[in-house]
């Protein structure tokens, strides 16, 4: 494949990142082959000024899939990856480039078990997007993700190029993957709140965020980032200007009653601390808190 080619695409998830990745796609006219849990007949996402129809249907059998696909983008959660490595024999060659949307800064790894490392590319998604009742997709902000500067990446910029939904990338890329981290990190606090985005206005809670910021950049940073004092404050003040309403994926999940990402989210800094032998006290609060909220009501 060129780099003027279209390539070929499936995407895997098709929940609020997912689906606003397919109808960017789709608006451009690269409508890719949606495959996951639950079958629907068409994805709808709305945002401000407008709406996008995609037909379906989302396909769930892997065993029905026919082709394998130049470009797959996963958008499950990291507590899916295992249940979702069953697409990924059905839709990849040797040859396939596998974009993950999702949190977190150790995609490769996850991915690892299934996929060669050199064909799966991360991302940073900078995006709000949340499911509604009526099963569609509310995009609160115009879409951008951040990929490593490597030879694969070309193929998701061929991909995504002309649409809605920007592409940058990175040679840094750790510093950006971790910076998302953090802001991910301190969006937690949601779920032991049951609050949204309001409550950071809260003198409480934004010095509780500083002390919680304060050691995940130390750990970052002894992670290989590069990240300023500044971002702390950046992350906190991004909150405070977000509607009051803003929730985060790990608090819809609670909402939910479903599995939480806090591992990815928050228990990898706590991990990569304690290999390093740095301190973490709030982390060894936060934690212990959202593994539990994960385990269910009882």
């Amino acid at each position: 494949m060129t780099m003027h080619d279209t390539p070929t695409i499936a995407l895997v998830g098709p929940g609020a990142i997912g689906t606003t990745v397919a109808a960017a796609l789709h608006e451009a006219g690269r409508t890719p082959a949606l495959f996951g849990r639950t079958a629907h007949d068409h994805l709808h996402l709305r945002f401000d000024g407008g709406e996008i129809r995609m037909p379906g249907p989302v396909r769930t059998n892997p065993a029905d899939v026919e082709t394998t696909f130049d470009l797959v983008f996963i958008a499950v959660k990291t507590t899916q990856v295992e249940a979702a490595s069953k697409w990924l024999s059905a839709l990849c060659s040797a040859n396939t480039v596998v974009c993950v949307l999702q949190n977190g800064v150790q995609q490769k790894d996850q991915f690892a078990p299934y996929l060669s490392k050199d064909r799966v590319l991360p991302s940073v998604v900078w995006f709000p997007a949340q499911r509604e009742v009526d099963g569609s997709v509310w995009l609160r902000a115009t879409p951008r993700l951040t990929l490593p500067d490597t030879a694969v990446a070309q193929v998701v910029l061929t991909a995504l190029r002309d649409t809605r939904c920007s592409v940058d990338v990175a040679k840094d890329f750790t510093s950006i993957a971790w910076r998302k981290l953090l802001q991910n990190a301190v969006a937690g606090l949601m779920v032991l709140t049951g609050r949204r985005a309001g409550m950071y206005s809260r003198s409480d809670i934004e010095n509780l965020s500083l002390a919680y910021l304060t050691e995940c950049l130390e750990v970052a940073r002894a992670e290989g980032a590069t990240l300023g004092n500044e971002v702390m404050r950046e992350i906190i003040e991004g909150f405070q200007r977000a509607p009051i309403d803003l929730g985060t994926s790990i608090l819809g999940d609670r909402q939910a009653g479903h599995p939480l990402e806090w591992d990815s989210r928050n228990g990898v800094i706590q991990r990569c601390a304690r290999a390093r032998g740095i301190a973490t006290p709030v982390s060894d609060l936060i934690v212990p808190l959202l593994a539990a909220a994960s385990d269910g009501p009882g």
